[in-house]
C-alpha cells in the first residue's frame, strides 16, 4: 500500500530550499504516471534554479504544445512562483498508471530526458525538475501528454534491471557531455535564412544565394541596403563582418539569431583591444563564431569543424577537471583518444587531484592514453592544446585557453557562462590561430541512448564520478556541496533511504565497512549500492 505522505525537497524561492515530510503522494488521474523515485543526481544546473527561481528560462510558463486548460489539470505543473521539486537527473520505476498511458507499463524502470522540447517558455523549453515538479522526493507524478514529444517519441528511457540505479541516473549527465562532442557544426549559410554582411570583406566561396534575405550596410549586387537601426535584436542567421572596429562588432553581436553563425575577417588589420564577446550565448544559444585575418570569408568556414569530436592525436586539456563534470570529460577525452595521445587536467584541489587519478588510470592504461593532472594556479598544459574543454563558468578562463591554444584549436565551452555576462577575450589571437568555439547545453534523447548502450554493454561505467551519496535528509546539504563545490564527484541521492545523511565514500566505508570491499577500485558500485539500501533503508 503506498503511503499518503513523503518525503520531498521543495523549492519555495530564491535559495529557500524546504525539506517536508508532509507532501502528499498523489493519485495519476487517467493520461497520468505516479513513478517511485530510485536514484536522484544532483547537478551545477539546478544552482541556476535556486538562484533564479521564477526568473529561470524554464520554470517560465508552457507556451506551446500543451493549452492552460491542459496544463491546469495537471498537478506537477508549477511555473513561476509555485513551489517546485528540484533534481532531474532521475531513474524511477513505475507503480501506477491512469488508464489512457500507453507509453510505459507499470512495473517498469525508466530514465527521464527532463527536456521537454515541445513545451517552448518564452527563451527555453518545459523541464523536469523545473517549471514541472523532479525527483528529489520519493514519489513524482507525470503526465504522458508531457511526457511523449509531438513525435510520439516518449520521453521516458526503458531501462534494464541488472544496473545499478546510481549509473542509469547518471546517464542524463554523462549524456550532456556526449552531446558535448556529438554536436553537428554548421560549416556554411543557413539556407531560408538571413545573412547580413558588414564591411567589404570577399564572398567568393560564400553560397549567399540561399538565404532568403540578404542584407549589407552598404550596397552589394544581390543584397538589400539596411539601415543597422532597423532591424531587431536576434534577427540576423548569420553575420559577416569584416574590419576591426571592436565597438561596431559588439554592438551587431545582438542581432545575432539562436543558432546563428559569425563570420569574422579582420581584413590583415587588428582589433588591438580585447573585445567583448557573447561566450555565454555559444552554450546557451548555440552561436558559432570562426575568423580569419584576411578578407575572404571562405577561410572562416574552412576553419569550422564537422563536429564536436576529438580529432586524431588531439592534445587534450580538461579545465576544472576535478569537478564532477570534469571527471566525466577526462573519461570521455581517454576513451575517445588514440593511444600515446596526451590528456591533461587541471586541478587545483591535491585531494580532488589524487581522486581524479585513482578513477581515471585503469582507463588510460588500457587506452595507452598518456594522462597529467597538474595544478594550474602553479603550471600550464604542456605545449599547445588542440582541445580545451572548459568546465568552470569563469569568463577569464576563455581568454587563457585561447592563450594556451593551437592553431586550429577547438574550445568546448560547456560551463554555462551567464549569456548576458562579458566575456572580454583576444580576438586577434582567435583570427590568428583560427579558433573555433563549442558548446552545447541539454542532451538530446539520441545522446541519452548512446550513453545507455555504453553503460548497458560495459563500455563505460557513469558509477566512476560518484563522490557521495544521501538520503532525503541530506540532499540540501547535498545541493549546498554542489553550490560550494566542497565535494569532488557527483552527489547521488536515493529517496528511498530518508533520514540518511549526505557521506562522502571515504566516510561511508568507515561508517559501514561491509560497503568497502564492494567498491570498484574505490570507486562506487551496484554491489555497494544494494549493500547500503539493505543495510539503511528503512524497513
Amino acid at each position: 500500500m503506498l503511503p499518503t505522505r513523503q518525503t520531498a525537497v521543495q523549492l519555495i524561492g530564491p535559495d529557500e530550499l524546504h525539506l517536508t515530510t508532509q507532501k502528499a503522494v498523489p493519485t495519476p488521474g487517467p493520461t497520468q504516471i505516479l513513478g517511485r523515485v530510485e536514484c536522484v543526481g544532483l547537478c551545477f544546473s539546478d544552482m541556476k534554479l535556486l538562484h533564479q527561481f521564477s526568473q529561470h528560462p524554464r520554470k517560465t510558463p508552457v507556451l506551446a504544445h500543451l493549452n492552460a486548460a491542459i496544463l491546469g489539470d495537471i498537478p506537477s505543473y508549477v511555473p513561476e512562483a509555485r513551489p517546485t521539486v528540484p533534481g532531474h537527473e532521475v531513474v524511477l520505476r513505475v507503480i501506477a498508471a491512469g488508464s489512457a498511458v500507453t507509453s510505459v507499463v507499470v512495473g517498469g524502470r525508466y530514465l527521464v530526458q527532463a527536456d521537454f522540447r515541445d513545451l517552448k517558455t518564452q527563451n527555453s523549453n518545459g523541464a523536469f525538475g523545473y517549471n514541472f515538479e523532479g525527483g528529489l522526493q520519493q514519489y513524482v507524478l507525470l503526465d504522458e501528454r508531457v511526457t511523449v514529444a509531438a513525435s510520439g517519441e516518449s520521453y521516458l528511457l526503458p531501462v534494464p534491471e541488472d544496473k545499478s540505479a546510481s549509473q542509469l541516473a547518471l546517464v542524463e549527465p554523462w549524456a550532456c557531455v556526449e552531446d558535448a562532442f556529438l554536436t553537428h557544426e554548421r560549416q556554411g549559410l543557413l539556407p531560408g535564412g538571413t545573412v547580413l554582411v558588414v564591411g567589404a570583406g570577399r564572398l567568393e566561396g560564400i553560397d549567399v544565394g540561399i538565404s532568403a534575405r540578404r542584407l549589407s550596410v552598404s550596397p552589394r549586387p544581390g543584397m538589400t541596403t539596411v539601415e543597422l537601426s532597423a532591424l531587431a535584436a536576434q534577427s540576423v542567421d548569420d553575420l559577416l563582418f569584416a574590419g576591426h572596429d571592436a565597438g561596431a562588432l559588439e554592438r551587431l553581436f545582438p542581432l545575432v539569431a539562436k543558432n546563428g553563425l559569425v563570420l569574422i575577417a579582420t581584413c590583415g588589420a587588428r582589433f588591438g583591444r580585447p573585445v567583448n564577446v557573447p561566450v555565454g550565448r555559444v552554450h546557451y544559444g548555440n552561436i558559432r563564431i570562426a575568423a580569419t585575418t584576411s578578407d575572404d570569408f571562405a577561410r572562416c568556414l574552412q576553419a569550422i569543424p564537422a563536429s564536436g569530436e576529438l580529432r586524431e592525436q588531439d592534445h587534450v586539456n580538461v579545465v576544472g577537471a576535478g569537478g564532477p563534470m570534469g571527471v566525466m570529460a577526462m573519461v570521455r577525452a581517454i576513451a575517445s583518444s588514440k593511444p600515446l595521445a596526451l590528456v591533461e587536467g587541471g586541478v587545483r584541489n591535491p585531494e580532488r587531484a589524487r581522486a581524479l587519478q585513482e578513477r581515471v588510470a585503469p582507463l588510460a592504461r588500457a587506452r595507452s592514453v598518456d594522462v597529467r593532472l597538474f595544478n594550474p594556479e602553479q603550471e600550464r598544459p604542456r605545449g599547445p592544446v588542440d582541445y580545451c574543454f572548459l568546465m568552470a563558468p569563469v569568463p577569464a578562463l576563455v581568454q587563457e585557453a585561447i592563450g594556451d591554444a593551437a592553431a586550429k584549436g577547438i574550445i568546448n565551452v560547456f560551463a554555462g557562462i551567464g549569456a548576458d555576462v562579458p566575456c572580454a577575450i583576444d580576438l586577434d589571437d582567435y583570427a590568428r590561430k583560427q579558433l573555433y568555439f563549442i558548446g552545447t547545453s541539454g542532451s538530446t534523447m539520441e545522446d541519452m541512448r548512446v550513453v545507455l548502450g555504453k553503460v548497458v554493454t560495459d563500455q563505460l561505467d557513469t558509477n566512476l564520478s560518484v563522490g557521495a551519496v544521501s538520503g532525503m535528509a541530506g540532499a540540501i546539504d547535498g545541493l549546498n556541496a554542489v553550490k560550494n563545490r566542497t565535494i569532488a564527484g557527483k552527489i547521488v541521492v536515493y529517496p528511498a533511504l530518508g533520514d540518511f545523511p549526505l557521506l562522502e565514500l571515504d566516510e561511508l566505508v568507515v561508517r559501514y565497512p561491509s560497503i568497502g570491499p564492494l567498491l570498484t577500485n574505490g570507486c562506487w558500485s551496484k554491489a555497494a549500492e544494494e549493500e547500503l539500501l539493505r543495510i539503511a533503508a528503512p524497513t
